[in-house]
């Protein structure tokens, strides 16, 4: 399943971990305001979603087949926040490999904005394990990776203030997005650098998912060439309806939400 890596290396992202013990006793880097260049832009502001503990759980399919499972799960560690996502492959090809690839970022809220401070990414599979490990150091102003990662890809990356991973990208389209919207990152992550730019359709649209409705919006990003990555995002719920990744015009990597509640 070649898929399944690629679109957490691309949506989602991977670098370092700490122990969540060491996370909550590390001390605070100093605050920093979001960069006005990789903030999101659009003549309507998005209401404010302050951030709550929350677990959901979502089906993923490969190339319109059911492929296993997903969860995301965003909680607090001391004065510092964690996301993490855990896709597990049980169903066709992916479970015959024995698929399972965990992400997590921990993070602090810096100026209002999402920053990144760790990383962490398993991957086990059949005959296969990778674990990378990443620091974002804004006291330094570098981001850095080790573990099973490309040499060239374990050079430092000069940070920026608005710089997030792939998983806060997430979070933050959830948090930003409003009808005819424009938004944009800057995805630092695994060693590289990728300016994410998102439209948010100017109206909502009816999605079911699991045999539920929602007014959601569509956020889909415009600079990803033949890779297509599509959220549905609906006010009121923490964490994208779905998550598509489509790879020229096909369908790909497809997270539907199952189930959400507070994890408190």
């Amino acid at each position: 399943m070649k898929t399944a890596p690629r679109l957490l290396s691309t949506t989602l992202a991977a670098a370092l971990a700490i122990l969540p013990a060491l996370a909550a006793e590390a001390p605070l880097p100093p605050p920093a305001a979001p960069d006005p260049a990789a903030a999101p832009t659009g003549d309507d502001a998005a209401p404010a979603v302050a951030l709550e503990p929350f677990v959901a759980t979502y089906d993923a399919w490969n190339g319109g087949k059911p492929a296993g499972t997903a969860s995301m799960r965003l909680a607090r560690e001391g004065r510092l926040w964690r996301v993490d996502l855990d896709v597990t492959g049980n169903r066709g090809l992916a479970r015959w490999v024995r698929l399972d690839i965990d992400q997590g970022t921990v993070f602090d809220e810096a100026g209002g904005d999402y920053r990144p401070l760790r990383q962490d990414t398993r991957r086990k599979a059949l005959f296969m394990g990778r674990h990378v490990e990443g620091v974002y150091d804004w006291n330094t102003g570098i981001a850095q990776w080790s573990g099973d990662i490309k040499d060239a890809r374990r050079q430092p990356v000069p940070l920026r203030e608005g710089d997030k991973s792939g998983l806060l990208i997430n979070l933050a389209i959830v948090r930003d997005a409003a009808p005819g919207r424009s938004l944009r990152y800057r995805f630092v992550d695994g060693g590289r650098v990728r300016d994410h730019q998102y439209a948010v359709a100017e109206t909502t649209e009816y999605v079911e998912v699991d045999g539920l409705s929602y007014d959601a919006m569509r956020v889909s990003r415009t600079n990803g060439g033949n890779d297509e990555t599509i959220f549905w995002v609906a006010r009121g719920v923490p964490t994208p309806i779905r998550i598509l990744q489509r790879e020229n015009g096909e369908d790909a990597i497809d997270l539907r939400l199952v189930a959400y509640e507070g994890a408190h």
